[in-house]
């Protein structure tokens, strides 16, 4: 049976983001800025890049945030129609890409995130590959996405693609770690966060991925792991067991890891600098700081 077109992608936006505290509080993580957009805006942009075009949240009851920036705003729009600010509406038209659309199924527990993804199911049809993108990791490329590449292999290959990153040595422990073969970087082992005597490689998982219909069937059979959790990592072990998975060496762009502090100001300095209007300036301003 033939599969058919990637179209649909899941994003995990529920995590309570506890590392960001106090100001998650209040706001989700994925509404946190870089320099002037959410990073879930950037996330459902590098999906539709890839020519995804059914977005499914994971959420949970304090992210109606979210929700609400993927939404029309009718009064904010009609006041700066009636002021002539055709420059913010037309910020405001580029929240969503055309022709996405995007649903919300709720995450009643934090179960992990095999299970985030096990409750976009219903949205999927039977036979039908997803996308999955974490959306605490921004990663940027100067030409075309790192999802958008990974597709690009998913349509020669027809089967799971995840993607990895060099790290350092002594940076291994922090991440899941892919064992890869040959040249087309076959996936062999999965190992979450080795000790780097003990690694397979020192190609990280980052937070992109692209399933066959059959990681969803086997989430439905994953027992709870480490914390009780349904973890994604144990689907993909045993989807190892039946099907051909290949990695996808994100190279020339850079990642964020937005779900940390520091990783999350790198973004934010970097982002700006890139940046058409604040990047002059602000490169200028960086030159005179001193500390």
């Amino acid at each position: 049976m033939s599969l058919k077109k990637l179209t649909k992608a899941v994003i995990p936006v529920a995590g309570l983001g506890t590392r960001f505290l106090p100001a998650t509080k209040a706001i989700p993580k994925e509404m946190l800025t870089v320099v002037d957009k959410p990073l879930i805006q950037y996330i459902v942009h590098e999906a539709a890049e890839a020519g995804i075009t059914d977005i499914i949240l994971v959420t949970h009851s304090s992210k109606a945030a979210i929700e609400n920036h993927f939404d029309k705003h009718y009064e904010l729009e009609s006041e700066l129609n009636l002021r002539g600010k055709s420059d913010r509406m037309v910020s405001l038209e580029e929240i969503t890409p055309k022709g996405v659309r995007i649903v919300s199924v709720r995450q009643p527990e934090a179960l992990g995130l095999g299970h985030a993804i096990l409750c976009a199911e219903p949205v999927i049809a039977d036979n039908e590959p997803f996308a999955v993108l974490l959306p605490d990791v921004l990663m940027y490329h100067p030409r075309k996405g790192c999802l958008a590449q990974m597709t690009q292999q998913y349509k020669k290959m027809h089967t799971s693609v995840v993607a990895l990153e060099a790290v350092a040595e002594d940076q291994v422990e922090k991440y899941g770690i892919a064992g890869v073969k040959g040249p087309d970087m076959r996936i062999v082992e999965l190992v979450e966060k080795p000790k780097p005597q003990e690694a397979p490689s020192n190609l990280s998982v980052v937070g992109r991925y692209i399933f066959t219909p059959r990681l969803m069937e086997l989430l439905k059979d994953t027992k709870p792991g480490a914390g009780g959790e349904i973890q994604l990592t144990d689907a993909m072990d045993q989807l190892l067991e039946e099907e051909v998975m290949f990695g996808f060496e994100f190279k020339n762009g850079h990642t964020y890891d937005c779900g940390d502090k520091q990783g999350y100001l790198q973004a934010n300095v970097e982002y700006a600098l890139r940046d058409a209007q604040l990047g002059k300036g602000f490169k200028q301003y960086l030159k005179g700081l001193k500390f």
